[in-house]
């Protein structure tokens, strides 16, 4: 008896929410429509990891700026990050864009346009710029205005630095808040197989075979491009230039890969990424917390990506020609777009709109991809979380801030 109470408490936390995962796309086949029924369970776990977002950002970045001791090594490392992030988009796009090319998902398909999709308006640079600074810091967090929240805990760690002693009960404070809310984040990850089991069966009930056999290959072409973008790219990234076994670093990020794939939302996602990089990646904190955040933020590969498959996809669809230059303009705008929109409400469909705008796609195509846009995004999401750990240990390893012991430890933070 005691030793099968041993055996189950020994089953890594990753692998009790891929069997929820599992379990929850039969119990949606089964179910359809009931399945809305679990949609409470489902809520609850999001808003109880949604809770821990404006918090952690705050205190974990002012924890790593402090940690870290110098504002030159925070900009080398801001530096490093921003740099990476736009360098793994570019990537993503292409790959998407040469996915779609050799798969072809739109010959053969034929479907109405839907012109009421409105995709919403792009914000233009200096409303961006001027946007970052929070005329009232509560406010921001009130709104969860994550990009303000960053920019304000910035400052505020900066300036504990500067004042020396005097800065450190404030430290003592923020250091020990944010150790409770790591501990928090580990214990509602204990619920996470139950949330994600209720989350999953909420979509695969939703979405009947119906709905998804028109677009099922581009569906699968998006799929198969994620999948390729996280195993080739960023595994090649960590194996080339950080000398690492990207064994380790693809089963150190899967508690957090699949809460987002599950929920949908990098920022959402943001507390376990933090967990996962600190006690299985072994990232320290003054990189984990800086660089995490600011990847929620503007770090949109897996959304690249899938403007890649799209945009080729219409253009398949509508018999439109693409030329070299219209291939080379939406890896650009597809890049740019990333940051423009970072934080935007309906992202997605605001940067899909700006590309079709610059390679004249008819943008009545968005409404084919709203309907199937929540699968889409559950697999774009997990993309977007993979690339955040794989840039924050990147970065890790070149700061040598990454506990190698923690990283090789096959075992490490299995126990939570």
């Amino acid at each position: 008896m005691s030793k099968r109470m041993h055996s189950r408490a020994g089953i890594p936390l990753w692998q009790k929410i891929m069997a929820g995962l599992v379990l929850g796309i039969i119990a949606g086949w089964l179910l359809g429509d009931h399945a809305q029924w679990l949609s409470p369970i489902g809520e609850l776990f999001i808003n109880a990891i949604k809770m821990l977002i404006v918090p952690l950002v705050f205190t974990s970045l002012i924890s790593g700026i402090v940690s870290m001791g110098d504002p030159a090594k925070m900009g080398r490392i801001g530096g490093k990050a921003v740099a990476l992030y736009l360098v793994t988009t570019a990537f993503a796009i292409a790959l998407g864009m040469l996915a779609a090319s050799i798969l072809q998902p739109g010959i053969g398909v034929e479907m109405q346009m839907d012109n009421s999709v409105s995709p919403g308006e792009a914000p233009t640079l200096t409303e961006i710029l001027v946007g970052l600074v929070p005329t009232n810091p509560i406010n921001a967090m009130v709104e969860g205005n994550i990009m303000q929240i960053i920019v304000f805990a910035i400052a505020l760690g900066i300036s504990l630095v500067l004042i020396g002693e005097r800065g450190q009960p404030a430290i003592r404070v923020i250091d020990s808040i944010a150790e409770a809310l790591y501990k928090l984040t580990s214990l509602i990850m204990a619920c996470a197989p139950v949330g994600v089991f209720a989350l999953i069966a909420v979509v695969a009930g939703q979405y009947g075979l119906a709905v998804l056999i028109p677009l099922l290959k581009v569906i699968g072409v998006v799929y198969l491009a994620c999948i390729l973008h996280v195993l080739v790219v960023y595994s090649g990234m960590l194996a080339l230039l950080a000398r690492l076994n990207p064994r380790r670093y693809l089963t150190g990020s899967l508690d957090a890969i699949v809460v987002a794939f599950s929920s949908a939302s990098s920022a959402g996602t943001l507390p376990v990424s933090i967990r996962c990089a600190r006690e299985k990646l072994g990232i320290s904190q003054g990189v984990s917390g800086f660089v995490l955040p600011v990847g929620a933020t503007i770090n949109m590969d897996g959304t690249a990506l899938y403007m890649g498959v799209v945009a080729l996809f219409v253009a398949q669809l509508t018999g439109t020609d693409l030329t070299t230059a219209d291939y080379a303009m939406i890896v650009l705008t597809g890049t740019l777009a990333s940051i423009g929109t970072a934080g935007v409400p309906g992202a997605g469909l605001i940067m899909l709109s700006i590309v079709f705008a610059q390679t004249n796609l008819p943008l009545e195509a968005l409404g084919l991809i709203a309907g199937i846009d929540r699968i889409l995004d559950m697999a774009r999401t997990a993309v977007n979380v993979s690339g955040d750990l794989m840039v924050t240990t990147l970065v890790g390893k070149s700061e040598r801030e990454i506990d190698l012991d923690i990283y090789n430890n096959k075992s490490a933070g299995q126990g939570s």
